[in-house]
């Protein structure tokens, strides 16, 4: 620009000169220096309108042809021009491209913009939530009216959320799972899932589960009663005794897998309700530490810290089969001498079981799957110790079901503590027994 200001200058120089030179010709030089003068400056304006009038019509089309500063300045913006055009060309391709591959995909996306009003959707959206054209605007919760997903939609978290999943609008027959990611300026995007099919599979795994555990269990009867039969008699020959113990024990671990499986199977089922029982926490965790105290025989050390009289509200055969699952399996991984601390406690947010041991721990990389079903650590080491590979997961089914959470905190070779936590709402205070009662169970 600098230059072009040079160049500029000598250029006006160089016509007030030659209008000074004719001047001197014509015998008035000032005229002609003012006339000359008047024609530059007018000639600079019509360039002006020129360029104003070109910017006005939407720059379309090449700049303007003229000279100087102007003709440059006209080049400049056609070279801007252009190069926004190329980019603009190279965005709209972008666009196409993205629009076409999210027109592909099987999952719905939804653009929400101002809280949860729709933007954009594409075909497969549009298809499992029932939205047409005219409905952009509106609000999503108008078209999916499930409260659950109104609460969802309506609750203040920021960022990627746990995924809701719902019958679809207006057709109970396929399942959605939707997912909402909060981003930019009050926008959202939502994904659509159908998972019917993986429902349904799902479905027929459980099905499958309980029909075959229910099947083996009379034939697993038939056996262990004739193996005990034969063990109790003096039927089977000596050489035989010690085979037909190890037929009892694969029978007895056998049987334990089956039962396992029909619990989670129950536990698993949607249509199964659960129960509202006020269970005692001191009461249940008591027995559990009798019952591990029994398995272990006397080689563990279990010690119990009740620290509050309180009781939950739910399934006391679930909430016990939970409890005495951590505690076992505290005791088959724990090494003999060592100690068992069961411990309950509760704070402003609920209250919490936690079982710690001094076992072999468990490596930080395994933490998230131990809850899946037949998940091992060291297959080698579970079969010693007679595990289904179960336990963890009907631990985790029966805290869904009593709206509960699990937290794992372990060290190699130094001890794990697993605690369950229970929202304060399953909590009830335990009753304090009036004078009279307390007499009379002092009385007995």
């Amino acid at each position: 620009m600098f230059d072009r200001s040079i160049g500029e200058f000598s250029r006006f120089v160089l016509i007030a000169l030659g209008c000074i030179i004719l001047g001197f010709i014509w015998g008035n030089w000032s005229i002609a220096l003012i006339a000359g003068l008047a024609v530059y400056l007018v000639s600079l304006l019509w360039q002006q309108h020129r360029f104003n009038r070109w910017l006005a019509g939407g720059r379309r089309g090449p700049s303007p042809s003229t000279f100087g500063i102007w003709g440059e300045i006209y080049d400049d913006f056609y070279r801007i021009q252009r190069r926004h055009r190329r980019e603009r060309q190279k965005l709209h391709a972008m666009l196409r491209r993205v629009q076409d591959s999210t027109n592909a995909l099987r999952e719905g996306i939804v653009a929400l913009e101002n809280g949860d009003n729709l933007a954009w959707w594409n075909p497969a959206a549009g298809e499992l939530l029932g939205l047409q054209a005219s409905d952009t605007g509106q609000s999503l919760v108008n078209f999916v009216r499930d409260p659950g997903f109104v609460s969802y939609m309506h609750s203040d978290a920021s960022g990627v959320r746990e995924p809701l999943t719902l019958p679809a609008p207006g057709n109970e027959a396929l399942l959605l799972q939707l997912e909402v990611t909060r981003y930019g300026q009050n926008e959202a995007l939502v994904i659509v899932r159908d998972i019917t099919r993986l429902r349904n599979l799902e479905q027929m795994r459980r099905d499958f589960v309980a029909n075959v555990s229910h099947e083996l269990r009379t034939p697993l009867t038939v056996i262990t009663g004739y193996l005990e039969t034969l063990q109790g008699s003096d039927v089977a020959p000596p050489p035989w005794q010690r085979p037909l113990a190890q037929m009892e024990e694969q029978a007895a671990r056998m049987a334990a897998l089956v039962n396992d499986l029909l619990l989670l199977a129950r536990l698993e089922t949607s249509e199964c309700k659960i129960g509202d029982v006020p269970v005692d926490v001191s009461e249940l965790i008591g027995r559990v530490a009798r019952e591990a105290r029994s398995f272990s025989g006397g080689r563990h050390k279990v010690l119990v810290q009740c620290e509050t009289d309180s009781r939950i509200r739910g399934d006391a055969g679930e909430l016990h089969s939970a409890f005495a699952n951590l505690v076992l399996n505290a005791v088959k991984y724990s090494p003999a001498g060592g100690t068992i601390q069961l411990r309950w406690w509760q704070d402003r947010r609920g209250g919490h079981f936690s079982v710690q041991d001094q076992g072999i721990g468990i490596d930080p990389v395994h933490i998230p799957r131990l809850t899946e079903r037949f998940y091992r650590v060291d297959p080698g080491r579970s079969r010693g110790s007679g595990g289904t590979g179960l336990g963890l997961a009907i631990v985790k089914h029966v805290l869904l079901r009593h709206c509960g959470e699990m937290s794992i905190e372990s060290t190699p070779a130094q001890g794990s503590t697993f605690t369950l936590h229970f929202p304060e709402h399953k909590l009830t205070a335990k009753p304090v027994p009036t004078p009279k009662a307390s007499e009379e169970m002092a009385n007995t």
